[in-house]
């Protein structure tokens, strides 16, 4: 092998291994980092559509229990059993039947009367075990003699000296619309994510494909972890056969198991581009680089080879001055090399560019979870002192009703720019959801961002949107380390006081102020 080709091939490998190397590292750490974010947003939606579902079983029996405490002086009145019982599955549609019942389990009154069960004794385990227990019942599901699939929530009716009256239940139909239903229906993807809900027995009660409800799911252990009391994320293999990257979550009231979770090849398929994008892109310069490469190489040996040329000749006066013009050479293989770490250094400029596209929120361009995360590291590090503020779109669902998700999203937009106004230099405007905003305020004192707060309140409610109007927001304030020395509980006491401002009539400013049972208001 001649010194040319010698030094090409060194050269080569040189240029291509680090690039080589660069590459399949800068993908293999933002693949991971798209995974965990995946399944965090699984595992977090997963557990606030538990919440949601909690709180409509919750609901559900206040009202069987607002009837039963009506009917206990009127169980004899046939004419007022129907007429509750008609109200109460018209009024708020939260259960597709209702039946009233007497201690022997015989059918008192039912809405609606096309069920014909009137005079009837009930003999299914939901009902006998009200009659049993004499409590509030949330059954398993089950199967009615009408070849429904149900989930049965009862109320005990006693009297006033404390006597066994019989009970009020309501039924839901999985396998038709109802409340939970549109509680559970209305979230969906497409890109082929889903969610479903499994009860205490492990059999599906909602899946989005209706021909599942009603199957027994074994082994999968996100639905044996959520139906045996935990919250969390994992990677599974659905039923067929597609990696899923999923989270799941317990509704306590009722036992059962939501599991939300997403194709791995639909959370890694803007990666797949954006890499595919990075490698077009820095092709182009590759190929000169390796022109560059091929020229160097024929230039350096042709020095290289004068020099061992004028070893033979040393005793001559002309070869000092053919071996100092030489010298020059070593600089232009200097240059070659900064040639070099230009094309390396893009490529570490496109890899820095993919990093930061993983922290941003892609429709606002506003930082997202992972972002806020890696900015309440540096503070914990650096110790340094921060207000946040917990911000969310009052009635933003109507927003999305009434006038679709493009508006909803221009909404969206909107306000992060609003926020970006209102923000300092160093603050950090975060979209962290999906109307749920936050702003963290490095050095600022509670009452700083109180008026931050209360500035892009008013900024935006007195902002006209084209087509939506006006629209307000409410927002909770807390601040560390005085707060609380735990960021956690700083950022549970912010929503708290999102919550209390939604609460108190939204499109406010609440603000946590240790010691003091109320919040302030702005």
């Amino acid at each position: 092998m001649d010194l040319r080709r010698l030094i090409l091939g060194l050269t080569l490998c040189s240029a291509l291994l680090p690039f080589a190397n660069t590459f399949y590292a800068g993908y293999t750490v933002q693949r991971q980092q798209l995974i965990d974010t995946t399944q965090d947003s699984n595992a977090a939606y997963a557990r606030k559509l538990a919440k949601s579902t909690d709180d409509f079983l919750q609901s559900a029996l206040q009202q069987l229990a607002y009837t039963a405490k009506l009917l206990a002086e009127h169980m004899e009145d046939e004419h007022q059993l129907m007429e509750e019982a008609t109200r109460l599955r018209l009024q708020t549609q939260s259960f597709n039947s209702v039946t009233i019942y007497n201690p022997l389990g015989t059918v008192l009154a039912t809405s609606p009367e096309t069920l014909q069960i009137k005079g009837r004794t009930l003999t299914s385990t939901a009902v006998q075990d009200s009659l049993r227990t004499q409590g509030p019942v949330i059954s398993q599901a089950f199967m009615s003699t009408a070849g429904n699939l149900i989930i049965f929530l009862s109320q005990p009716i006693f009297s006033a000296q404390g006597d066994y009256l019989g009970a009020v239940g309501g039924s839901i139909y999985l396998k038709q619309e109802s409340m939970l239903d549109k509680l559970l229906g209305e979230h969906f993807y497409e890109d082929g994510s889903y969610l479903y809900v499994v009860d205490k027995a492990k059999r599906i009660i909602y899946h989005p494909q209706s021909q599942r409800v009603g199957d027994t799911v074994t082994g999968n252990q996100a639905i044996d972890q959520a139906v045996s009391g935990h919250s969390g994320r994992i990677a599974i293999t659905n039923s067929q056969g597609v990696p899923m990257l999923a989270g799941y979550a317990f509704v306590p009231s009722a036992g059962w198991g939501i599991v939300a979770q997403r194709p791995q090849s639909a959370t890694l398929a803007p990666l797949d581009a954006l890499m595919r994008t990075m490698l077009y892109k820095t092709l182009p310069l590759t190929v000169l680089l390796l022109l560059l490469i091929w020229w160097g190489a024929r230039r350096i040996a042709q020095p290289l080879r004068q020099l061992a040329n004028g070893a033979h000749t040393m005793d001559r006066p002309e070869t000092a001055q053919t071996i100092q013009s030489v010298q020059s050479w070593y600089y232009e293989a200097q240059e070659l090399k900064k040639a070099m770490l230009v094309g390396l250094g893009l490529l570490h400029k496109n890899i820095t560019k993919l990093r930061q596209d993983v922290h941003t929120d892609p429709l606002t361009g506003l930082g997202n979870r992972r972002h806020l995360d890696t900015a309440l590291a540096s503070f914990a590090a650096n110790r340094t002192p921060f207000a946040v503020l917990a911000i969310d779109i009052d009635h933003f669902k109507r927003v999305n009703d009434s006038f679709g998700h493009d508006v909803g999203d221009t909404v969206l937009k909107h306000l992060a720019l609003q926020m970006r106004d209102v923000s300092r230099i160093d603050d950090l405007p975060c979209r962290v959801g999906g109307e749920e905003f936050v702003i963290l305020l490095p050095g600022a004192p509670r009452h700083i961002a109180a008026q931050v707060a209360e500035r892009l309140r008013l900024l935006v409610e007195s902002t006209e949107l084209p087509n939506v109007g006006h629209i307000t927001i409410s927002q909770g304030v807390s601040s560390w380390p005085d707060g609380s020395s735990d960021m956690p509980t700083v950022f549970k006491q912010a929503d708290n006081m999102l919550y209390a401002a939604k609460r108190a009539g939204r499109n406010r400013v609440k603000v946590f102020t240790p010691g003091r049972k109320v919040a302030e208001t702005v």
